[in-house]
């Protein structure tokens, strides 16, 4: 483990100015606009700026075959989504994160909005929070607008918006869902948040997260590294936005939280923290579904179509 460099792991450097650069640049898509680019695209996209200043926007998806029900078209539950990426690399434009909002949006099916966040450690934590919240209210501003965004004002059901996150976006999804509980969002409704393989940390380590420190995938070093580049300035891991169990203010929000889904693999390093973070849930008296699979790895729904199609089963009973 000595000799082991988290910054080629991640094909990173940081520069003299505390920003990186990132030696990996993964293919984009554009989004389709309103009638799509391919004829019998099952999916539709369109871009929309968030805050400019903060160079922030948001990727809005729905199907171009909408249920129905008695005639007329029945209202799609709004999944506001926050992207993997370890806080510090990937784009809702990357082809692989929208493909997934592709695939979300058409078998759930559901109105999508992937937010793209601020990065650390040119932006670190809370910015990401911040984001996210903005996405939220922005949202909220469309429901009360009678010329607001045509999409979800015309196919999506404000009463069913849901928090979607991975990696760290669960955590971003999380997070935020506590933060909400201090806002009025009507007529919004939070309806439940679904977390899969969040990303939580802490200074003592889990059983899981030292037998699996030399993880191919994710191992502990590339976590440690992660959370220095991301958490506030002279914190560390047991800071609040990385270790839930610390904070008793937070425990106390947690019980009026509505229904939860965490997702996890066993092969994950995190998966004690997970299994650790649904029993805290449980105990706050929250209604919670844990997909605990004891095969598979962090990031496994990026490469194994199965995995990932489960996960999308497991989204569509949820919501």
């Amino acid at each position: 483990m000595s000799k082991f460099d988290p910054y080629e792991h991640l094909k990173i450097s940081l520069n003299a100015d505390g920003s990186l650069t990132r030696f990996i640049k993964l293919p984009t898509s554009p989004a389709t606009g309103d009638s799509g680019l391919i004829p019998g695209q099952a999916v539709v996209s369109k871009d929309f700026i968030l805050n400019a200043e903060k160079k922030t926007w948001m990727r809005i998806y729905r199907p171009t075959k909408l249920p129905s029900n008695d005639n007329s078209i029945a209202r799609l539950p709004i999944i506001i989504f926050f992207h993997c990426g370890g806080w510090i690399q990937m784009s809702i434009a990357n082809t692989i994160i929208h493909e997934n909002s592709n695939r979300i949006s058409n078998e759930v099916p559901a109105i999508v909005v992937a937010v793209e966040f601020r990065l650390a450690p040119e932006s670190r934590l809370p910015a990401q929070y911040e984001d996210a919240i903005d996405s939220i209210f922005w949202i909220q501003k469309q429901a009360l607008n009678a010329n607001g965004e045509q999409w979800l004002r015309e196919y999506g059901d404000f009463s069913r918006c849901y928090l979607y996150g991975v990696s760290c976006g669960a955590n971003i999804a999380f997070n935020v869902a506590l933060r909400m509980l201090d806002h009025k969002l009507e007529p919004l409704t939070i309806a439940g948040i679904i977390l899969n393989q969040p990303f939580f940390g802490g200074k003592n380590r889990t059983k899981s997260e030292l037998k699996l420190a030399t993880d191919q995938y994710f191992p502990l070093p590339v976590q440690d590294l992660l959370w220095e580049l991301a958490l506030p300035r002279g914190t560390d891991r047991d800071h609040r936005f990385c270790n839930p169990f610390i904070d008793g203010p937070i425990k106390e929000k947690i019980k009026h939280l509505g229904r939860c889904l965490v997702i996890g693999f066993g092969g994950d390093p995190l998966i004690d923290r997970q299994q650790n973070f649904v029993q805290m849930l449980v105990q706050q008296g929250v209604l919670v579904e844990a997909r605990f699979d004891d095969f598979g790895f962090h990031g496994i729904h990026l490469i194994d179509t199965r995995r990932a199609s489960a996960i999308f089963n497991f989204i569509k009973e949820f919501v």
